[in-house]
């Protein structure tokens, strides 16, 4: 028959492929630094949560350029306070006055307290213009200082030259630099309008992007040596989002005045928008060491130790503040009871509560806490649950934990960093990584010498992995009985680990002790779910005690997680036929692998539905886009399935098949049995098309 799968012999093969296999296997969120205004949804923000959005606006602090209005040049100059280490004006946002103009501008240096009478600069935007009214595409605009005096220039509302003065001041419109071909700048500011001249390149409508616009605006702040500007275009990068720029301009007007705490805390805010919060930690710490007073700092730092699980750092400067935040105290008061909570039932040994109470922390507002993440991973382990200790692990190891003193506290009633290489000593050793794990816990023996936990898991950790290594010598040697001996002798240090009871079922299984080999199997299997060679081990064992049904049952298991071994499907397909065998079915014309078998006529459609076992046929049209979507999956079952026999009718070309077995929709499915039709199902789901198939077809 054309496109037939090949046919194996049935009956043999089965001893030699368990043998084969025997012999194969031995053994952060944003943060916003300090403003509701501007407040990225950071659990960091001392001001309360929102939902995370980045501000993307097209927005900069104006250039140094000879044109640009800056407060510095012509007789408007706006007088600036010293830049000192004492001031905290430049807080993005933070302070709570508002702003004339737009709530969400930052505070400039020399703005912070402001008389009655006295108009703010800053209340106007500074728009650069592509050449159309009113500015063009991709534009950027910055904060311009407008006093009561108009500049220097010729200015009117509609683009004309007019005279100096001629314009209501009160009229609430932009400041639009024109891009006039002469002065650049001097003399060409204009309401309304666009002068004539080509446009600034970076900000061109055509050629100009908002990015390209942001990456000028940080070229130019880099250059300049006035740290107000240098902060302002921080700021402005932290609005939008930009973090390692912000960062790097923080960088830079600290360089230049280093003992600003605000700079120091705004950087804090760009680390964290970066995910560094231990050296954003170290930031808030040097703002508070130079101005001790300095309240926000305490709560950004109360903030980050919440994340951070420490709760006794994050008390001190909760109320080291001079306004106390009830969000930040409801945090650590929530924190601080379920790591109480986790300590008392990991005393008792309760790893489901252990698991809660981490969890719970964990959510409570501590999500960066290494700690919490390990005993969180503890209690996986200790529930027998490996993968998920290991990824949580990973997850843990990743979080830093470099803080000052952090290392020192107590956690668990061991040094804390020596807990988290507690926790991932007991994770490799359960994994059979022991080299690993006795590195892990040695470095917990040294972070924590004083410990009789640590040091137990140390002795444990090195007699397992020594009576491991003996035990596979012994193996490999043939010596069957003494590596048995060994890996017990493993079993006594650990008696909860999967390896040394797969491999010791090795050893009985070679010994011909196959009753034995199955308990240290189903034991190892109990501890680690999902431990394929366990499931091998196992199956092959049932196979030699002909529990067949079991036998299949491993072997599924085991194609669903390795669906691409040949060995796997071959050895299940001779565990099904061994089964229909006890049960008396016909298996003389099983086959076993190759693909779907495309029928022809009604003689060819009769005569493969009539062979022995199970007949699983796909109705399809190759112009049905259901049909094409779900072909896939049934040549996927034929590979996971093969003893049961996959044939495809296309209606198109085989009507007479289609209309003998009365087929109306596609895609449809029939599953037969010797010939007789046993199920149909009409445009099944892949979850209802396996389950028939394996319901049947065994």
């Amino acid at each position: 028959m054309n496109g037939k799968k090949p046919r194996a012999i049935v009956g043999s093969g089965l001893d030699s492929i368990s043998d084969r296999f025997h012999s194969a296997i031995t053994t952060f969120d944003g943060n916003k630094p300090d403003s509701k205004d501007f407040d990225l949804g950071s659990p960091v923000s001392p001001l309360g949560n929102r939902p995370t959005s980045t501000a993307i606006t097209n927005t900069s602090s104006s250039s140094s350029s000879s044109g640009s209005v800056t407060g510095r040049t012509g007789s408007n100059a706006v007088a600036r306070k010293k830049y000192d280490g004492k001031s905290h004006s430049g807080e993005l946002g933070g302070s709570g006055e508002s702003h004339p103009a737009a709530v969400d501008s930052p505070v400039s240096l020399g703005q912070r307290n402001w008389k009655p009478g006295h108009r703010r600069s800053g209340s106007g935007q500074l728009i650069f213009s592509g050449g159309s009214a009113g500015g063009g595409g991709g534009s950027s605009s910055a904060t311009s200082p407008i006093t009561n005096v108009l500049p220097t220039g010729n200015i009117c509302p509609s683009g004309k030259l007019g005279k100096t003065g001629m314009m209501s001041r009160s009229t609430p419109r932009s400041d639009v630099l024109g891009s006039g071909t002469g002065n650049y700048g001097h003399g060409s500011i204009m309401r309304g309008g666009a002068g004539p001249g080509r446009p600034p390149a970076e900000c061109s409508p055509s050629t100009g992007s908002p990015e390209m616009a942001a990456a000028t605006a940080v070229r130019r702040a880099m250059a300049s040596t006035d740290p107000e500007e240098v902060k302002k275009a921080g700021n402005e990068q932290y609005k939008m989002g930009h973090f390692s720029d912000a960062l790097k301009l923080y960088n830079r007007a600290i360089s230049m005045c280093p003992a600003n705490a605000t700079c120091h805390s705004n950087r804090a805010a760009a680390l964290i928008g970066l995910g560094r919060l231990a050296d954003a930690v170290r930031e808030c710490e040097e703002a508070v060491k130079l101005d001790p007073s300095y309240w926000r700092a305490h709560q950004r730092l109360a903030s980050l130790y919440i994340r951070l699980g420490m709760v006794e750092s994050a008390q001190k400067h909760i109320y080291a503040g001079q306004q106390l935040d009830q969000v930040e105290l409801q945090k650590v008061q929530a924190v601080e009871r379920h790591l109480k909570r986790c300590a008392d039932v990991r005393k008792i040994k309760d790893w489901a509560s252990v698991l809660r109470e981490s969890e719970a922390a964990i959510e409570a507002g501590a999500d960066s806490s290494s700690l919490l993440f390990a005993a969180k991973a503890e209690a996986l382990l200790r529930l027998h649950q490996l993968e998920e200790a290991d990824s949580i692990l990973a997850k843990a190891s990743k979080l830093e934990f470099s803080l000052t003193g952090a290392s020192q506290t107590s956690f668990f009633g061991m040094q804390s960093n020596a807990y988290l290489f507690f926790v991932q000593a007991l994770v490799e050793m359960a994994l059979g990584r022991f080299e690993n794990a006795v590195s892990a816990a040695e470095k917990a023996a040294r972070a924590d010498p004083r410990s009789s936990e640590v040091a137990t898991v140390l002795a444990n950790v090195r007699a397992v992995a020594r009576a491991r290594s003996r035990g596979n010598e012994l193996f490999k040697a043939g010596m069957f009985v003494e590596a048995c001996g060994a890996y017990g002798e493993g079993l006594r240090f650990d008696p909860s680990n999967p390896v040394l009871y797969c491999n010791r079922a090795a050893c009985l299984s070679k010994l011909g002790q196959w009753e034995k080999s199955v308990q240290d199997c189903n034991e190892a299997l109990r501890i680690h779910p999902n431990y394929a060679k366990a499931l091998l081990r196992r199956a092959a064992s049932n196979g030699k005690l002909e529990r067949w049904a079991e036998a299949v049952r491993d072997y599924e298991l085991l194609r669903k997680q390795l669906p691409g071994d040949n060995e796997v499907a071959e050895a299940l397909f001779h565990a099904q036929v061994a089964l229909k065998t006890a049960r008396g079915e016909e298996v003389s014309n099983l086959k076993f692998g190759g693909e779907v078998e495309k029928i022809s006529g009604v003689e060819h459609f009769r005569a493969a539905i009539s062979l022995p076992g199970v007949s699983v046929v796909h109705f399809m049209s190759g112009l049905n886009q259901q049909c094409l979507q779900i072909s896939p999956f049934v040549d996927s079952l034929c590979t996971r399935y093969p003893s049961v026999n996959f044939l495809k009718v296309d209606v198109d070309e085989s009507p007479d098949v289609a209309s003998s077995e009365s087929v109306r929709i596609v895609p449809t499915f029939k599953i037969y049995k010797q010939g007789s039709r046993v199920k149909e199902m009409i445009c099944p789901s892949r979850q209802v098309l396996e389950y028939s198939v394996r319901h049947y077809g065994i």
